[in-house]
């Protein structure tokens, strides 16, 4: 299992929430998603992270990224971005 964490800096915080919670069906019914987590900004209301658990990388990359699903996602929420996302996968340390 690995953790995508992406941090996100919006210009509308209300409008992200609403297109989020439109697009979130879209990454949720993903092949090897396992869970999905959007957390929002205290002290920065215009950040949020995302916290997806995938059942590898590839899937991530593969399942996701390389394909429709991926561009709808980003289509609703893409908007909304002050700036490009930083994406980061990864993994337990035991």
């Amino acid at each position: 299992m690995v953790l995508e964490v992406a941090l996100i800096d919006v210009r509308d915080p209300a409008g992200f929430e609403a297109a989020y919670r439109k697009a979130k069906s879209i990454l949720v019914g993903t092949d090897g998603c396992q869970s999905v987590r959007m957390t929002h900004g205290v002290e920065s209301p215009e950040r949020f992270v995302l916290l997806v658990e995938w059942d590898s990388v590839e899937a991530h990359e593969a399942s996701f990224r390389g394909t429709e699903r991926f561009t709808q996602w980003r289509g609703l929420i893409g908007p909304f971005f002050a700036g490009p996302p930083r994406v980061e996968h990864f993994t337990d340390v035991d």
